[in-house]
């Protein structure tokens, strides 16, 4: 297994490994640390069927049934994410963090590109180590032991982005879409022990003893500063192609750049714990 670094700030490519096959117990440590080590592996030039994507996706943890997102027919922990030529919207067209509205957000997930566009699609990758540690000393202090909301309501519930019938993403439970849950503004990754800035413009709404109004403009702050161009990594995709990011230590954020053309992606997702 040879792991070669593709990015300045994030991101690595792992060659010499099959996905199609069983990992050895010594090569699915390696990969593991080499997604702590660099938030972002790819490994080109895989050619896996569902099954097999659901396996590797096992062999990590317990797989995610999203509770909102219709899933691959027959695979319910596969989301098929897919945009047609005619639609207009995407799914992922916004800087997040995946499911940080859940009380323990995914570890990871591991995306399949089985068909992409001609030109355009690629996705961003924000590293959230890098954006904690460029803080200065006293917003680190002010930021550490503070809590944020976390919820789908932007997203999922009445009114939200994908709670329009026309919109490629369908959701399928509006109603559980308006729950909150708490979690660390500042969380420590389980792994690394290394902290990282852990909020998001998709799903977190406020701090916690705070208005929406009072958050506002740390937040805003925050959004804009964990996404400087410093902390990003741009991703272009080839067909075939199998991505892992983890979900604990990054951002991202799916282009929507390529009207007019079809992408096709799947995606596992492995469940992860309760940040801290």
């Amino acid at each position: 297994m040879k792991v070669t670094p593709i990015g300045s700030v994030l991101g690595a490519r792992i060659d010499d490994v099959d996905l199609s096959a069983t990992q050895s117990n010594e090569t699915t440590s390696a990969i593991q640390q080499a997604l702590v080590d660099h938030g972002f592996i790819v490994f080109p030039d895989q050619h896996i069927t569902p099954e097999q994507h659901l396996a590797f996706g096992a062999q990590f943890g317990s797989l995610n049934v999203h509770p909102h997102m219709e899933a691959l027919e027959g695979h319910p922990e596969i989301l098929n994410i897919t945009k047609e030529p005619d639609e207009k919207a995407n799914f992922g067209g916004g800087w997040h963090t995946d499911l940080t509205f859940m009380e323990e957000p995914p570890l990871g997930s591991i995306l399949y590109a089985r068909e992409i566009p001609e030109v355009g699609g690629d996705t961003l990758y924000a590293n959230m180590f890098a954006a904690y540690d460029a803080l200065s000393d006293g917003m680190k202090e002010m930021l550490d032991g503070m809590i944020a909301i976390h919820s789908a309501t932007k997203i999922y519930a009445e009114g939200g982005i994908y709670s329009n019938d026309q919109h490629p993403a369908k959701n399928r439970d509006i109603a559980a879409a308006s729950a909150t849950c708490e979690h660390p503004v500042v969380r420590t990754h389980p792994d690394s022990g290394r902290k990282l800035l852990f909020v998001n413009p998709s799903f977190t709404l406020r701090f916690k003893n705070m208005t929406k109004s009072e958050s506002r403009p740390i937040l805003k702050y925050l959004y804009s500063h964990a996404t400087s161009p410093e902390f990003v990594y741009r991703h272009q995709w080839h067909v075939n192609e199998v991505a892992m990011w983890d979900n604990r230590s990054t951002q991202h954020y799916a282009l929507n750049d390529y009207h007019g053309q079809r992408r096709v992606m799947h995606r596992v997702t492995v469940n992860g714990d309760r940040p801290f």
